[in-house]
Protein backbone atom coordinates (compact mmCIF):
# COMPACT_ATOMS: atom_id res chain seq x y z
CA UNK A 1 0.00 0.00 0.00
CA UNK A 2 1.11 3.56 -0.61
CA UNK A 3 0.98 5.96 2.27
CA UNK A 4 -0.45 9.41 1.51
CA UNK A 5 2.18 12.11 1.19
CA UNK A 6 1.79 15.61 2.48
CA UNK A 7 2.12 18.60 0.25
CA UNK A 8 0.72 19.56 -3.08
CA UNK A 9 2.04 20.82 -6.35
CA UNK A 10 3.90 18.19 -8.41
CA UNK A 11 2.06 15.32 -6.74
CA UNK A 12 -1.36 16.78 -7.45
CA UNK A 13 -0.40 17.57 -11.03
CA UNK A 14 0.85 14.01 -11.47
CA UNK A 15 -2.37 12.57 -10.07
CA UNK A 16 -4.47 14.83 -12.32
CA UNK A 17 -2.44 13.74 -15.34
CA UNK A 18 -2.85 10.11 -14.29
CA UNK A 19 -6.61 10.57 -14.00
CA UNK A 20 -6.76 11.96 -17.54
CA UNK A 21 -4.69 9.03 -18.79
CA UNK A 22 -7.05 6.60 -17.07
CA UNK A 23 -10.04 8.31 -18.67
CA UNK A 24 -8.46 8.03 -22.11
CA UNK A 25 -7.68 4.35 -21.51
CA UNK A 26 -11.29 3.69 -20.50
CA UNK A 27 -12.49 5.36 -23.69
CA UNK A 28 -10.05 3.30 -25.75
CA UNK A 29 -11.15 0.10 -24.02
CA UNK A 30 -14.80 0.93 -24.70
CA UNK A 31 -14.05 1.63 -28.36
CA UNK A 32 -12.03 -1.59 -28.69
CA UNK A 33 -14.76 -3.62 -26.99
CA UNK A 34 -17.45 -2.19 -29.29
CA UNK A 35 -15.36 -2.87 -32.40
CA UNK A 36 -14.65 -6.43 -31.25
CA UNK A 37 -18.31 -7.21 -30.62
CA UNK A 38 -19.37 -5.68 -33.92
CA UNK A 39 -16.59 -7.52 -35.73
CA UNK A 40 -17.55 -10.88 -34.22
CA UNK A 41 -21.25 -10.41 -35.05
CA UNK A 42 -20.40 -9.52 -38.64
CA UNK A 43 -17.88 -12.38 -38.72
CA UNK A 44 -20.42 -15.03 -37.71
CA UNK A 45 -23.09 -13.63 -40.04
CA UNK A 46 -20.67 -13.52 -42.96
CA UNK A 47 -19.53 -17.09 -42.30
CA UNK A 48 -23.15 -18.24 -42.36
CA UNK A 49 -23.61 -16.43 -45.68
CA UNK A 50 -20.58 -18.27 -47.07
CA UNK A 51 -21.99 -21.57 -45.79
CA UNK A 52 -25.35 -20.82 -47.40
CA UNK A 53 -23.62 -19.97 -50.66
CA UNK A 54 -21.79 -23.29 -50.64
CA UNK A 55 -24.97 -25.29 -50.06
CA UNK A 56 -27.38 -23.46 -52.36
CA UNK A 57 -27.83 -24.88 -55.87
CA UNK A 58 -28.68 -21.47 -57.37
CA UNK A 59 -25.20 -20.51 -58.53
CA UNK A 60 -26.32 -20.26 -62.15
CA UNK A 61 -29.85 -20.32 -63.53
CA UNK A 62 -31.18 -20.89 -67.03
CA UNK A 63 -34.65 -20.73 -68.55
CA UNK A 64 -35.55 -21.66 -72.11
CA UNK A 65 -38.19 -20.36 -74.47
CA UNK A 66 -38.99 -23.91 -75.56
CA UNK A 67 -39.98 -24.88 -72.01
CA UNK A 68 -41.13 -21.68 -70.31
CA UNK A 69 -42.64 -23.60 -67.39
CA UNK A 70 -39.25 -25.00 -66.36
CA UNK A 71 -35.94 -23.48 -65.35
CA UNK A 72 -32.61 -25.05 -64.52
CA UNK A 73 -30.27 -24.33 -61.64
CA UNK A 74 -26.61 -25.23 -61.34
CA UNK A 75 -24.84 -25.55 -57.98
CA UNK A 76 -21.62 -26.94 -56.60
CA UNK A 77 -23.17 -30.20 -55.45
CA UNK A 78 -26.28 -30.75 -57.57
CA UNK A 79 -28.40 -29.54 -60.46
CA UNK A 80 -32.09 -28.77 -60.11
CA UNK A 81 -35.12 -28.44 -62.36
CA UNK A 82 -37.70 -25.95 -61.10
CA UNK A 83 -41.26 -25.89 -62.41
CA UNK A 84 -43.59 -22.92 -62.30
CA UNK A 85 -46.24 -24.92 -60.46
CA UNK A 86 -43.89 -25.14 -57.47
CA UNK A 87 -42.19 -28.47 -58.01
CA UNK A 88 -38.43 -28.82 -57.73
CA UNK A 89 -36.30 -31.86 -58.48
CA UNK A 90 -32.59 -31.92 -57.68
CA UNK A 91 -30.02 -34.49 -58.66
CA UNK A 92 -26.48 -34.69 -57.27
CA UNK A 93 -23.53 -35.10 -59.56
CA UNK A 94 -22.81 -38.71 -60.45
CA UNK A 95 -19.02 -38.61 -60.30
CA UNK A 96 -16.45 -36.28 -58.81
CA UNK A 97 -13.97 -36.99 -61.60
CA UNK A 98 -16.60 -36.19 -64.21
CA UNK A 99 -17.10 -32.63 -62.96
CA UNK A 100 -15.73 -29.67 -64.83
CA UNK A 101 -12.64 -27.96 -63.50
CA UNK A 102 -14.71 -24.85 -62.70
CA UNK A 103 -16.99 -26.72 -60.31
CA UNK A 104 -14.10 -28.61 -58.71
CA UNK A 105 -12.08 -25.45 -58.12
CA UNK A 106 -15.11 -23.64 -56.72
CA UNK A 107 -15.77 -26.50 -54.33
CA UNK A 108 -12.20 -26.49 -53.05
CA UNK A 109 -12.06 -22.73 -52.56
CA UNK A 110 -15.44 -22.50 -50.82
CA UNK A 111 -14.57 -25.35 -48.46
CA UNK A 112 -11.22 -23.70 -47.76
CA UNK A 113 -13.01 -20.40 -47.09
CA UNK A 114 -15.34 -22.05 -44.58
CA UNK A 115 -12.47 -23.85 -42.84
CA UNK A 116 -10.31 -20.73 -42.58
CA UNK A 117 -13.29 -18.67 -41.43
CA UNK A 118 -14.21 -21.13 -38.70
CA UNK A 119 -10.58 -21.26 -37.57
CA UNK A 120 -10.52 -17.47 -37.43
CA UNK A 121 -13.65 -17.39 -35.26
CA UNK A 122 -12.22 -19.96 -32.86
CA UNK A 123 -8.94 -18.05 -32.65
CA UNK A 124 -10.55 -14.63 -32.18
CA UNK A 125 -12.96 -15.62 -29.39
CA UNK A 126 -10.25 -16.10 -26.68
CA UNK A 127 -8.75 -12.76 -27.70
CA UNK A 128 -11.92 -10.76 -27.07
CA UNK A 129 -11.72 -8.07 -24.41
CA UNK A 130 -14.74 -9.45 -22.52
CA UNK A 131 -13.41 -13.03 -22.43
CA UNK A 132 -11.21 -13.91 -19.46
CA UNK A 133 -8.54 -16.09 -21.00
CA UNK A 134 -4.80 -16.24 -21.68
CA UNK A 135 -4.08 -14.35 -18.46
CA UNK A 136 -1.23 -16.70 -17.53
CA UNK A 137 0.29 -16.84 -21.04
CA UNK A 138 1.32 -13.27 -21.75
CA UNK A 139 -2.01 -11.72 -20.85
CA UNK A 140 -2.88 -8.66 -22.87
CA UNK A 141 -0.29 -9.17 -25.60
CA UNK A 142 -1.47 -12.72 -26.26
CA UNK A 143 -5.11 -11.64 -26.45
CA UNK A 144 -4.26 -8.86 -28.86
CA UNK A 145 -2.24 -11.26 -31.03
CA UNK A 146 -5.17 -13.69 -31.13
CA UNK A 147 -7.55 -10.90 -32.15
CA UNK A 148 -5.26 -9.77 -34.96
CA UNK A 149 -4.73 -13.35 -36.14
CA UNK A 150 -8.48 -13.99 -36.14
CA UNK A 151 -9.04 -10.82 -38.16
CA UNK A 152 -6.39 -11.77 -40.71
CA UNK A 153 -7.89 -15.23 -41.09
CA UNK A 154 -11.28 -13.60 -41.64
CA UNK A 155 -9.91 -11.47 -44.45
CA UNK A 156 -8.25 -14.51 -46.05
CA UNK A 157 -11.55 -16.38 -45.78
CA UNK A 158 -13.35 -13.51 -47.50
CA UNK A 159 -10.89 -13.49 -50.38
CA UNK A 160 -11.21 -17.26 -50.78
CA UNK A 161 -14.99 -16.86 -50.90
CA UNK A 162 -14.93 -14.06 -53.46
CA UNK A 163 -12.65 -15.88 -55.92
CA UNK A 164 -14.99 -18.76 -56.93
CA UNK A 165 -18.10 -16.56 -56.83
CA UNK A 166 -16.53 -13.93 -59.07
CA UNK A 167 -15.09 -16.59 -61.37
CA UNK A 168 -18.47 -18.24 -61.91
CA UNK A 169 -20.01 -14.83 -62.54
CA UNK A 170 -17.26 -14.10 -65.08
CA UNK A 171 -17.95 -17.47 -66.69
CA UNK A 172 -21.65 -16.62 -67.04
CA UNK A 173 -20.95 -13.16 -68.48
CA UNK A 174 -18.45 -14.45 -71.06
CA UNK A 175 -20.83 -17.12 -72.33
CA UNK A 176 -23.87 -14.83 -72.21
CA UNK A 177 -22.31 -12.27 -74.56
CA UNK A 178 -20.55 -14.80 -76.77
CA UNK A 179 -21.40 -13.83 -80.34
CA UNK A 180 -20.54 -17.29 -81.62
CA UNK A 181 -23.50 -18.79 -79.78
CA UNK A 182 -26.86 -18.42 -81.60
CA UNK A 183 -29.52 -16.34 -79.90
CA UNK A 184 -31.90 -19.28 -79.67
CA UNK A 185 -29.48 -21.19 -77.43
CA UNK A 186 -30.28 -20.64 -73.72
CA UNK A 187 -27.62 -19.05 -71.55
CA UNK A 188 -26.70 -19.25 -67.90
CA UNK A 189 -27.45 -16.22 -65.74
CA UNK A 190 -26.59 -15.15 -62.20
CA UNK A 191 -28.25 -17.10 -59.41
CA UNK A 192 -29.09 -16.05 -55.87
CA UNK A 193 -26.09 -17.91 -54.47
CA UNK A 194 -23.67 -15.57 -56.25
CA UNK A 195 -25.15 -12.49 -54.58
CA UNK A 196 -25.10 -14.25 -51.23
CA UNK A 197 -21.47 -15.20 -51.82
CA UNK A 198 -20.46 -11.65 -52.69
CA UNK A 199 -22.13 -10.36 -49.56
CA UNK A 200 -20.50 -13.03 -47.40
CA UNK A 201 -17.04 -12.44 -48.87
CA UNK A 202 -17.09 -8.67 -48.40
CA UNK A 203 -18.53 -9.01 -44.90
CA UNK A 204 -15.77 -11.44 -43.95
CA UNK A 205 -13.17 -8.90 -45.06
CA UNK A 206 -15.00 -6.13 -43.18
CA UNK A 207 -15.18 -8.27 -40.03
CA UNK A 208 -11.46 -8.97 -40.22
CA UNK A 209 -10.70 -5.27 -40.57
CA UNK A 210 -12.88 -4.50 -37.54
CA UNK A 211 -11.03 -7.03 -35.40
CA UNK A 212 -7.62 -5.77 -36.48
CA UNK A 213 -8.69 -2.16 -35.90
CA UNK A 214 -9.97 -3.01 -32.42
CA UNK A 215 -6.49 -4.18 -31.43
CA UNK A 216 -5.02 -0.85 -32.59
CA UNK A 217 -7.42 1.11 -30.39
CA UNK A 218 -5.55 -0.04 -27.26
CA UNK A 219 -1.84 -0.26 -28.00
CA UNK A 220 -0.66 0.18 -24.41
CA UNK A 221 -1.10 -2.66 -21.95
CA UNK A 222 -3.37 -1.49 -19.13
CA UNK A 223 -2.08 -1.53 -15.55
CA UNK A 224 -4.00 -1.62 -12.29
CA UNK A 225 -4.98 1.82 -11.04
CA UNK A 226 -3.38 1.31 -7.63
CA UNK A 227 -0.08 0.27 -9.20
CA UNK A 228 -0.06 3.34 -11.43
CA UNK A 229 -0.79 5.66 -8.53
CA UNK A 230 1.97 4.07 -6.45
CA UNK A 231 4.43 4.54 -9.30
CA UNK A 232 3.53 8.21 -9.70
CA UNK A 233 3.71 8.90 -5.98
CA UNK A 234 7.02 7.04 -5.69
CA UNK A 235 8.55 9.10 -8.50
CA UNK A 236 7.28 12.33 -6.95
CA UNK A 237 8.68 11.32 -3.56
CA UNK A 238 12.13 10.67 -5.07
CA UNK A 239 12.08 14.02 -6.85
CA UNK A 240 11.19 15.82 -3.64
CA UNK A 241 13.95 14.05 -1.73
CA UNK A 242 16.46 14.96 -4.43
CA UNK A 243 15.37 18.62 -4.39
CA UNK A 244 15.64 18.77 -0.59
CA UNK A 245 19.12 17.25 -0.74
CA UNK A 246 20.24 19.83 -3.28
Amino acid sequence: MCAPLSGSGPLQRSLVALSSVEAREREMDTCACALELLGMLVYVGAWLCALTTTILPQWLTMSTALLPVESYELGLWETCVVQDIGGMECRPYDSLLGLSSDIQLSRILMCASLAVGMLGILVAIPGLYLVNSCEEHGGYRTKRALTVLGGLLGMVSGVLCLIPVSYMAHFAVIHFFDEKVPDVVPRWEFGDALYCGWMGGFLLIAAGLLLVTSSWCSQVEPQPVLQQRCQVMSKDFKLRKRSEYV
